[in-house]
């Protein structure tokens, strides 16, 4: 089923978004087999995203193909130094003291790690992130620490069924984002959209979709 679901999607997802960026799909790997990973990428998954310390530690050397390594989890600072050097993209930096730490930690390993800043586009009390109208100041302030490459922005959309709200705030993030390109010409990355609303932020400009469920059914909490 998983080998069919990536073909499926890979046939499915665009190739670039209406700005001409290549779409590139992370998989959620949140609670998932080693087996079940390693499947979706022998399907052509490039790039996989965990969501809990813990779970990245025990996968990490098991992992095959050789896959971009993203976290797209909250991280607490306290487990940073476990990923430090193993993984190619943060995107939910969503704290000044998170990014201070990562910066602190990649300056001391002599590596430059790169990172997206993550927006609270919604306003959600339940959801981490720099507030809207902070994330300029945000991306100021975290590219000016060392050791950190800012390459774009992260959001998650409110768990809505009204598509008037979620396109609305799927173009307010790509709005963010191509203004601060122009002062910031390291931004590659909109990180936007998962299995329920991947093709409205595909369709507003997200360059960055990260599916789980779409991939691997219904998560599996025994696995971990």
């Amino acid at each position: 089923m998983i080998y069919e679901n990536v073909k499926k999607l890979l046939s499915d997802i665009p190739e670039t978004n209406p700005q001409g960026e290549k779409v590139t799909l992370v998989a959620a790997v949140k609670t998932q087999t080693v087996e079940a990973i390693n499947e979706a990428i022998s399907a052509g998954i490039c790039a996989i995203g965990d969501n809990h310390v813990q779970e990245f530690r025990e996968k990490y050397d098991k992992i095959e193909g050789d896959p971009q390594r993203h976290f797209i989890g909250h991280l607490q600072t306290n487990k940073v130094k476990y990923l430090i050097g193993k993984v190619d993209l943060y995107h939910s930096v969503d704290r000044y003291n998170l990014a201070e730490e990562i910066s602190k930690r990649s300056a001391a390993a002599n590596i430059t790690s790169s990172v997206l800043v993550q927006i609270n586009i919604g306003n959600e009390e339940t959801k981490g992130g720099f507030e809207p109208e902070e994330a300029e100041e945000a991306v100021k302030y975290i590219s000016s620490l060392p050791a950190l490459k800012v390459e774009g922005l992260m959001a998650m959309l409110p768990l809505t069924d009204d598509e008037g709200v979620l396109k609305k705030l799927a173009l307010e993030m790509r709005e963010k984002y191509d203004r601060l390109k122009e002062s910031y010409p390291s931004f590659c990355h909109l990180s936007m959209g998962m299995s329920g609303d991947w093709r409205l932020c595909v369709e507003c400009g997200s360059n960055m979709i990260r599916l789980g469920t779409s991939i691997f059914g219904a998560r599996h909490y025994d696995n971990r």
